[in-house]
C-alpha cells in the first residue's frame, strides 16, 4: 500500500453535516450546521469544496454535487457519548469515549466553589449554564465592583472562568484556571478549564478579547499524535489543538491568538516546511464565534473565507502528501440554545497521488480518520475502520 510522508489534518471546528440517529437523546433532533446555515443566507458560496465533493455528502444550497469529485468524501458518526470539542477530538486521534464527562446544569457543587475561591482568594459569581457573551452583560459590572470571578458553564463539560484583563491581569487568571483544573480532577471531573478575558466598563460594551486559553484533561490513553511521535515523525498543532490534547503527543505547536485566517496561514507556513508526519489544525471561530452566538451569517463569510484559501492549500500539498477537512461536532447556529449539537461530520480527502471521486459513505466513528492516516503514515494501525485502501491506487 501506499505510505505518504506527511498528513495535513483541519478541523472546521464543529461544522457538522447532520443531526445523528441518537440526536434526540442530545435534545438535537433536526439539526444540521451547514445546510441550516446554507437555507437561512440564502446558500453557500464553498466552489473549492464543492470540487472535493461537499455537495456529495449531503444537500447544500448553493453547493452542488458534482459528477467527478477531485477528492474522496462522505461521513462519520460519533462513538463516544458526547458532543463537545475535547470528545470529538480525542475520537478523531483514535480515543472511544465509552463513558461521557459529566455536565452541569445546577452549576458546581458547593465544595468545588469553596475550593476555588480558597485557592484564588476571590469570591465566585453566577455558577450557573450561560451563553458566554450574555453572561458578562448580567454579571460583568458586578464583577468591577467585586474583584470576583465569573465562572460558569454551557451544555458542554466545561468550567469557564470569565474575568476583566482591565480589572484581574491575565497571569492571574491563566493560574485560576490551572488551579480550577487540579480541582476539577478531585471533586467535578470536566474536560476543559477555559479562560474567557473581556474589556469593556458597562453592559452593552463589554466583549471577549483574543486571549482565551483552554486548559484541558490529558487523554486517557495514548492516541493517534503519541504513535506519530514516537515513530520519530513530526507533529505539528496549529490553533488550540495543543490545548485540546494538554500537548500530548504534540512534537510543536502553533498557537493563534488571533482568528480563523491566522490559523490558515499559519497552517499554510507549515506546509511550505520540509517536514514529514501531522500538521493538524483547528479552526476555532465557526464555532466560538459563530456557533455558539448563533450567528448564521457569521458562520457563512468564515466558511467561505476558508474556502478561498483552499486552492492555496493544496497547491502547498506536496507529492506524496493528504489533506484531510473533518469537523468535531455540530452547533447550528439555527437551532434554539447556544451549545454543540449532535451531528455527523463531514470527510473530504485529497492528495495528488489519491484516487478521486471515491464515496467514503457513512464511516462508523471518527477514529477511523486516526486508522487511516495511521496506515498511511506508518504503515499499520491497531485501530479499526482504515479507509486507506479505498483512496490509495
Amino acid at each position: 500500500m501506499q505510505k505518504l510522508e506527511r498528513v495535513t489534518l483541519i478541523v472546521l471546528d464543529s461544522a457538522g453535516v447532520g443531526a445523528l440517529p441518537d440526536a434526540k437523546e442530545f435534545g438535537d433532533v433536526g439539526t444540521n450546521t451547514l445546510a441550516n446555515i446554507a437555507l437561512t443566507t440564502g446558500g453557500l458560496n464553498l466552489k473549492n469544496m464543492e470540487k472535493l465533493g461537499l455537495g456529495n455528502i449531503i444537500e447544500l444550497l448553493g453547493v452542488d454535487p458534482v459528477e467527478k469529485a477531485s477528492g474522496a468524501y462522505g461521513k462519520a458518526a460519533e462513538l463516544s457519548k458526547g458532543k463537545d470539542t475535547t470528545t470529538g477530538h480525542w475520537e478523531i486521534a483514535g480515543i472511544v469515549q465509552e463513558k461521557a464527562f459529566p455536565t452541569y446544569p445546577n452549576g458546581f457543587p458547593k465544595e468545588t466553589l469553596d475550593a476555588l475561591e480558597k485557592v484564588t482568594g476571590r469570591k465566585i459569581l453566577c455558577n450557573l449554564p450561560y451563553s458566554g457573551t450574555d453572561v458578562l452583560d448580567v454579571y460583568g459590572e458586578e464583577q468591577l465592583a467585586t474583584g470576583s470571578w465569573i465562572l460558569y458553564t454551557s451544555a458542554d463539560p466545561v468550567l469557564q472562568i470569565a474575568a476583566n484583563e482591565e480589572l484581574i491581569s491575565l497571569d492571574e487568571l491563566y493560574r485560576a484556571c490551572e488551579k480550577a483544573l487540579e480541582i476539577c480532577k478531585e471533586l467535578s471531573p470536566v474536560a476543559r478549564v477555559i479562560a474567557r478575558p473581556f474589556v469593556g466598563k458597562k453592559a452593552g460594551e463589554f466583549t471577549r478579547t483574543s486571549n482565551r486559553h483552554d486548559y484541558s484533561v490529558e487523554p486517557p490513553i495514548e492516541s493517534m499524535l503519541d504513535r506519530i511521535k514516537k515513530y520519530g515523525l513530526n507533529v505539528i498543532g496549529v490553533g488550540k489543538t495543543s490545548d485540546i490534547f494538554a500537548g500530548v503527543g504534540l512534537t510543536e505547536s502553533r498557537g493563534t491568538n488571533k482568528d480563523n485566517l491566522d490559523g490558515i496561514l499559519k497552517t499554510i507556513e507549515e506546509l511550505k516546511k520540509d517536514t514529514k508526519g501531522l500538521i493538524f489544525t483547528n479552526l476555532v471561530d465557526f464555532d466560538m464565534k459563530y456557533g455558539h452566538r448563533r450567528d448564521p451569517k457569521g458562520y457563512k463569510l468564515a466558511l467561505e473565507e476558508f474556502d478561498n484559501y483552499l486552492p492555496e492549500i493544496i497547491e502547498n500539498l506536496k507529492e506524496n502528501e493528504m489533506l484531510i477537512l473533518t469537523a468535531d461536532h455540530g452547533c447550528d447556529p439555527t437551532y434554539k440554545g447556544s451549545d454543540h449539537t449532535r451531528e455527523y461530520i463531514p470527510l473530504l480527502v485529497y492528495g495528488k497521488t489519491l484516487k478521486e471521486n471515491v464515496n467514503l459513505e457513512i464511516q462508523e466513528s471518527f477514529s477511523t480518520i486516526a486508522a487511516t492516516i495511521e496506515e498511511l503514515l506508518l504503515g499499520k494501525t491497531d485501530l479499526n475502520g482504515s479507509f486507506a485502501d479505498l483512496i490509495t491506487k
